[in-house]
Order: C-alpha cells, then sequence, then structure tokens
C-alpha cells in the first residue's frame, strides 16, 4: 500500500524552488564541495544528530576523534561518535533500495549500544516524552511486513524522490522497527535517498538545521500521527532542504581552482582514458591553456598518468591514490 499523503501547493511549490537551487548548485560545481568544507559539514552533521538523541560531544571534540586524538567525555557518547563517523565513511556502499544494507548501517550504529544492533524490532513499544505516551508503535509483529512494504514504495512509486525521501523518513519514524537508534537512521537513510541522485545531499549538513529547530521536527511528527498523512512533515523537511542549499549557495561563493576541477572530474570520468578535449566538453568556461594547465599540475602531483603525445596524448587517473 502506498502511504497516505497529499502533494500539496505549499509541497509542489517547495519541490520546484529546490529543483532551482540544485541547478544553480550544479551550474556552479558545488554539488561537491571543496574538501575541507566537505569534511566540516560531515562533522556538523554527525554532532547535530547525535545531539539530538542526547549525546554531549561538541564539534571540536568530534573532530579530535576524526584525528585518533583522545578525548575526555563519557564513554558511551564516544562511542556513538565513532560508530556514527564509521557509517558516514561506508555511506556510498549503501544501497537506499534494501533493506539489509539497512540493518547493516544499523548494526554499525549501534555496535556496542544495544544488545540487537542491526535486527528489526519483534517487542511493543512506545515513545514516551516526559510523563506523555507520545507514539505507539506499530506491533513487533508487524515490522518486517511493514518494512518490506516501505522499501517496495520507495523502490516502485513513481512520485519525485525530494517527496519520496520525505515519506519514507516519517514512515520509519512511525513504524520505529528498531529498539533504539531509530532517529538518527531516519535522517541518514533520508540523506542517502537523495545522494544517489543528488550528490551534494551526502556533504550538506541538513542535520543542523532540524537542531536548530528540533521542536518543529518533533511536532511535524506528532501532526503528521494525528493525521494519519505525513504531508505536515513532508512540508517541513522539505522547508528545511531548501533552506540548507540556500545557506550553501549564501556561503559559497566559489571560483574552482585546477585541484577543485581535477577532483570533480574524477567523478565524472572514473577509470576512462580522456583527451584535453574531452576535459574542456565539461569546463567549457576556461580557456585550452587552462586546461593544459591543469592536466599539467595534475600529471606532477601523479594524480594523473600521460599517455601520448600531442594529438593523442590521453590521460587516465591514478588508481594507486586512494580517494580523499
Amino acid at each position: 500500500m502506498k502511504p497516505p499523503y497529499q502533494i500539496t501547493d505549499t509541497i509542489f511549490k517547495l519541490v520546484v524552488d529546490i529543483s532551482e537551487r540544485l541547478g544553480e548548485i550544479n551550474a556552479t560545481h558545488l554539488y561537491k564541495p571543496p574538501t575541507k568544507l566537505r569534511k566540516k559539514n560531515r562533522i556538523k552533521t554527525i554532532q547535530s544528530s547525535l545531539e539530538i538523541e542526547g549525546n554531549t560531544l561538541t564539534e571540536e571534540q568530534i573532530t579530535a576523534l576524526l584525528n585518533d586524538k583522545r578525548v575526555i567525555a563519557p564513554q558511551k557518547d564516544i562511542l556513538e561518535v565513532k560508530n556514527a563517523i564509521k557509517v558516514y565513511e561506508q555511506l556510498r556502499e549503501f544501497n537506499p533500495n534494501k533493506l539489509k544494507d539497512l540493518e547493516n548501517a544499523h548494526a554499525i550504529l549501534m555496535k556496542g549500544l544495544i544488545d540487537d544492533a542491526g535486527k528489526l524490532r519483534t517487542k511493543n513499544v512506545g515513545i514516551v516524552k516526559g510523563s506523555k505516551v507520545e507514539h505507539v508503535a506499530p506491533s513487533g509483529t508487524m515490522i518486517k511486513g511493514l518494512m518490506n512494504d516501505l522499501f517496495d514504495y520507495l523502490k516502485t512509486d513513481t512520485d519525485v524522490l525530494l517527496i519520496k525521501s520525505c515519506v519514507f523518513h516519517y514512515e520509519f519514524e512511525f513504524i520505529h522497527p528498531f529498539l533504539d537508534g531509530n532517529g538518527q537512521m531516519g535522517r541518514l537513510w533520508q540523506t542517502l535517498i537523495l545522494m544517489q541522485k543528488y550528490p551534494v545531499f551526502e556533504y550538506l549538513p541538513v542535520e543542523s538545521l532540524i537542531k536548530e529547530n528540533q521542536e518543529a521536527y518533533y511536532k511535524a511528527l506528532s501532526i503528521s500521527d494525528k493525521k494519519a498523512t505525513s504531508t505536515p512533515f513532508i512540508e517541513f523537511m522539505l522547508n528545511i532542504i531548501l533552506q540548507a542549499l540556500e545557506n550553501l549557495l549564501k556561503t559559497q561563493n566559489r571560483t574552482l581552482t585546477a585541484e577543485d576541477r581535477i577532483e570533480l572530474y574524477k567523478d565524472i570520468i572514473g577509470d576512462s582514458d580522456f583527451s584535453r578535449k574531452d576535459y574542456l566538453l565539461k569546463y567549457k568556461d576556461i580557456s585550452q591553456a587552462t586546461a593544459s594547465r591543469d592536466l599539467k599540475w595534475a600529471v606532477e602531483q601523479e594524480i594523473l598518468i600521460k599517455t601520448g603525445d600531442k594529438r593523442l596524448t590521453k590521460y587516465k587517473f591514478n588508481s594507486t591514490l586512494n580517494p580523499q
């Protein structure tokens, strides 16, 4: 069954606005931000997502852990961060359309924190906020079937991916398939769903905006529960996504360097040979001389391997180098 929701005028306008921002990001080659910004945003994402769930570590402490430095903090909080770092390092290896991959990601995220890491729950649970039961999740006996239905929707429904990612996020939180770690996993999997089509989402700190609007986030989930439709949550999440994209465009008035162009081109060409002419087809706003300088620099840095001469010159990325 298709999860219940409606495409409102608000949702339609947000999808259009987001699509326009994604077009701007592609035009300015911001779909893969500079290495320093990617690392900074990854740290912000991990810190924000974990803080929503009660973790106390700061961005500085997470940076220290990434650099294998000692951090003084509760061991549980440190383990949560280390697990999250591992999950994000492997993010590209997970298939967003496979339930088994979601279970594997949860096993990494919750290793050493709960006994049943990576296993769908079979017990009944309720979510309590203060002294109030906020949400009674579906029975444990229903979880496997509900999750299979949700992944079928994700794989087969024809609605735009932006909307489907929000629906998945809401339905995941409603089903509450694991005994713990559902909040992190729901947000993580929406990111994974989106980055398959829009690479910028791998490095976009949507989580930090959710943290800043944490009360509204939970309110949108609650209203959707009460209305038995994910429409309010879709509207909330699309607004957050739009804001995150606009923030990226505002803060990155970016002029590409030779290193930037070479790094971006690697994602396009992969392991194939290419010529200077091929390179220029991607970067039509640079001169032949600039293209030659880019390629010469990359050869000198041993990023590229050059073969042939003059018109027969070909380049290939050095497969022995570790990707950044």
